[in-house]
């Protein structure tokens, strides 16, 4: 009996997994309308993704502004997965739910996992897959009744194309990231980032943060707050509606500070951007990486 489960089990998660390689992957999912306040929503999602095990890692206005929200969480299945993926993996350990006030009451979407672990675990999802498929149904399952929604938005791409992306022919891949620093530890790093965050250097905010000192991996989300050049310039511009993509990370493996480059990170989370707006945007990838490589000084 426990066999012909097990092999069950296995028949539909191989199914499952060969279903979601070749369906396209929106980068959002819309939950629906909240009557709710913004405060209120926002209560009401953590609770949701709370009594489904996840861990609210942060939470922040983006742009400063106070009807845009970004909820933060991870759970420890998915950081467990994501840790053993050692080339910039542990970015896809945290998941993020987006919250805009739209008059009385509150829009919810969230950060479409399958589409994020695609991009960023690339060919290690098949090695993960039962995980990481698990991770995403109980997203699903707890959010989706707070709305009547549960639609993808904001384009669309296959697995195929995901863990190979790049936005135009001689633009970055995942796996050309920035380099920011190479400290002389992990924790000379780490503590010199926290620093720099604690005295909010460059107009920056430490969001969240995910530490595994064992492993010597640590993700920082910073919120970029620069009146002049941060999210409230390009935000707008691009679109908030994809709010959920925020905020930019940093992660140091070893003893090197990394980032994924601005022309792959924003165009993969604004899929359907078109050359003319993102030349309008184009010097956010290098405000970005100036204000990061002050936070690693």
């Amino acid at each position: 009996m426990k066999k012909s489960i097990l092999i069950t089990l296995f028949l539909l998660v191989t199914f499952i997994s060969k279903s979601i390689s070749a369906q396209e992957l929106s980068p959002y999912i819309l939950v629906g309308e909240s009557p709710n306040s913004l405060n209120e929503t926002e209560q009401k999602v953590t609770d949701a993704l709370k009594a489904s095990g996840f861990e609210i890692l942060g939470q922040y206005n983006a742009e400063n502004n106070q009807t845009l929200k970004v909820i933060v969480y991870s759970r420890k299945d998915l950081q467990e997965i994501t840790l053993k993926v050692k080339d910039r993996g542990a970015l896809a350990a945290a998941l993020k739910v987006g919250l805009k006030a739209d008059g009385p009451g509150t829009t919810i979407s969230y950060l479409n996992p399958e589409y994020l672990f695609q991009a960023y675990l690339r060919d290690a999802y098949d090695s993960h897959k039962v995980g990481l498929i698990k991770v995403s149904s109980d997203v699903k399952a707890a959010l989706s009744p707070l709305g009547n929604k549960n639609t993808g938005f904001g384009g669309s791409m296959t697995a195929e194309d995901l863990r190979e992306y790049h936005y135009k022919m001689m633009m970055p891949y995942f796996t050309d990231p920035v380099e920011l620093k190479e400290f002389s530890s992990f924790e000379e790093g780490v503590k010199t980032i926290e620093n720099n965050l604690k005295s909010q250097k460059g107009a920056t905010q430490l969001v969240y943060s995910l530490k595994f000192n064992d492993q010597k991996v640590a993700v920082f989300g910073i919120a970029f707050l620069d009146e002049e050049k941060g999210e409230k310039q390009f935000l707008p511009v691009i679109g908030e509606d994809h709010l959920a993509a925020m905020p930019y990370e940093i992660i140091i493996e070893g003893k090197k500070a990394t980032m994924l480059h601005g022309r792959y990170r924003i165009a993969l989370h604004w899929p359907e951007l078109t050359m003319g707006t993102f030349m309008k945007i184009r010097s956010t990838p290098g405000d970005y990486k100036d204000a990061f490589e002050a936070l690693c000084e």
